[in-house]
């Protein structure tokens, strides 16, 4: 019988280049699912156009706006501007919540994320070291369920050793079809989501004071959905 293709896996990475620290978050969900997946992340962003005046198509990106550095909302609420002052910061982390409870509540999605801790100086080997065992999981996983699945990474493709991970496989037993494809964060929500996945997972592991606020969002808002619980060292 022919293998079924079970999951849609959808990839982002993270970390903190200054320490050699890499993390890989991620989305995923059986086929027929994924309308639902997204329509309930669409429904979102309506949400989101209509509350915080954020279009659409504005790029989350979790670093950016977490932090109150991008200007995501084109006519920032009243609540979030005192004394002629806008806070980004305020509104940034707001939106976060209101993202992360929707990956929270969405049926039918899993996720997860895994670390590993190197040097600054091998960051391009620990970051190749680490997707590699990550898909040397995944492969266990679906040769066990004797089924398919697809990734979706974010990214240009230039990066070859995403592609060397995959064509170091005996053909005959991938269960990832084809190499990861890659799709840049500013067209794609399901990526977009991957990247909160990621950010929330480097800021319980890489625990400072600059992101002390978001310590916590992994734990309560994606444990749920996350077989494992929490971010795994690999």
């Amino acid at each position: 019988m022919p293998l079924p293709l079970d999951r849609l896996i959808y990839i982002d990475d993270s970390g903190h280049p200054q320490s050699g620290l890499v993390i890989y978050g991620w989305i995923e969900f059986q086929p027929d699912h994924w309308s639902s997946v997204l329509r309930n992340w669409l429904d979102l962003r309506k949400r989101l156009w209509r509350e915080y005046n954020i279009p659409v198509t504005q790029e989350l990106h979790t670093t950016e706006y977490a932090n109150g550095r991008g200007r995501i909302s084109t006519k920032m609420p009243d609540r979030f501007v005192h004394e002629g002052n806008k806070y980004w910061k305020d509104l940034g982390r707001e939106v976060a919540l209101e993202c992360l409870e929707t990956l929270r509540s969405t049926e039918g999605l899993r996720l997860g994320s895994v670390y590993r801790r190197g040097t600054p100086q091998d960051l391009a080997q620990t970051r190749s070291a680490t997707y590699k065992s990550l898909i040397n999981i995944f492969e266990l996983e679906l040769e066990k369920s004797e089924s398919l699945a697809m990734i979706v990474m974010d990214g240009d493709g230039s990066d070859s050793s995403y592609k060397d991970t995959h064509r170091s496989l005996e053909l005959s037993k991938r269960h990832v079809i084809e190499d990861a494809i890659h799709l840049d964060s500013k067209n794609s929500q399901l990526v977009q989501m991957a990247d909160l996945v990621a950010w929330s997972a480097n800021a319980f592991i890489d625990q400072h004071s600059k992101n002390r606020f978001a310590q916590e969002w992994y734990p309560s808002y994606l444990s749920e959905r996350d077989p494992s619980r929490f971010p795994r060292e690999i």
